[in-house]
C-alpha cells in the first residue's frame, strides 16, 4: 500500500510545467542583464535613465506607504 502511494507521488508530474516556466523566466532575466551590461552609447544612457526612473518611483511608493 505505502509503496503504491510513494510510486504515484514520484510519478506525478503535475507541477513540472510551472517549474519549467520559472527556469525559462530566470534564463531570460539573466540574458537581459548580460545584454544590458554590454550596451554602450545612447542605449546605455537610455537604459540607465529608465532604471533610475524605476528606482525613484519605487522609493516614492515606499515613502508613501511608510
Amino acid at each position: 500500500m505505502k509503496t503504491n502511494v510513494l510510486g504515484r507521488f514520484i510519478a506525478d508530474e503535475s507541477g513540472q510545467g510551472i517549474t519549467e516556466y520559472g527556469a525559462i523566466l530566470a534564463f531570460v532575466a539573466v540574458l537581459i542583464v548580460v545584454v544590458a551590461g554590454f550596451c554602450t552609447g545612447p542605449l546605455k544612457t537610455a537604459l540607465s535613465e529608465c532604471y533610475s526612473n524605476i528606482v525613484f518611483a519605487l522609493n516614492q511608493l515606499n515613502a508613501a506607504v511608510s
